[in-house]
């Protein structure tokens, strides 16, 4: 039996508390991530927004923005970006569109694997980027629709392409050590 969108909000009204993905007609129910894969999230998402809110470039929406997708899946990436002509006035509703730019974080009970199909199904289905990072091996794998590219600390991540003039020190999203 395949799952519909309304299926899915019937769920997540019976169990606010969860955070649900509808993948290939089925539930799928989200874990927690782990403190450190949030908190670079979150400061991922962070100097993303602080770029593009004063340039009205677009969108920026955390873990729990969810997109309807052209092939009826509800998905939901960590950080993602959408350019203001896109999508011109924010909606309660889910966004019917692919985002621009989508930001998987891997949490340690993540599959990279599962990880890396969700990001290659986002550009099939017309995201410009992907990014997945790895909080523990301190990398980010940016995808385009036919390249990837490695990035460690002492690398620089521009997406001229999307966002020019935008860099970020891939150190720089780590989270700190207070000592």
């Amino acid at each position: 039996m395949s799952l519909t969108v309304k299926d899915l909000e019937k769920m997540q009204a019976a169990y606010p508390d969860y955070r649900m993905e509808l993948v290939d007609g089925n539930i799928v129910i989200m874990s927690p991530s782990g403190y450190e894969s949030e908190e670079v999230g979150t400061e991922f998402a962070a100097l993303l927004r602080n770029w593009v809110r004063p340039r009205q470039l677009g969108r920026v929406a955390g873990s729990s923005a969810g997109f309807k997708l052209p092939n009826t899946d509800l998905r939901a990436p960590d950080v993602s970006f959408v350019r203001a002509e896109r999508l011109k006035r924010s909606t309660e509703e889910y966004a019917e569109l692919v985002p621009d730019l989508v930001v998987e974080v891997k949490s340690k009970t993540d599959s990279l694997d599962k990880l890396r199909q969700k990001i290659q199904e986002f550009i099939s289905l017309g995201s410009q980027i992907g990014i997945l990072i790895d909080p523990k091996t301190r990398t980010l794998e940016v995808y385009r629709v036919a390249e990837k590219i490695i990035l460690r600390d002492g690398d620089v991540l521009t997406l001229p392409d999307l966002l020019p003039g935008w860099e970020v020190v891939v150190a720089d999203i780590w989270s700190p050590v207070f000592e």
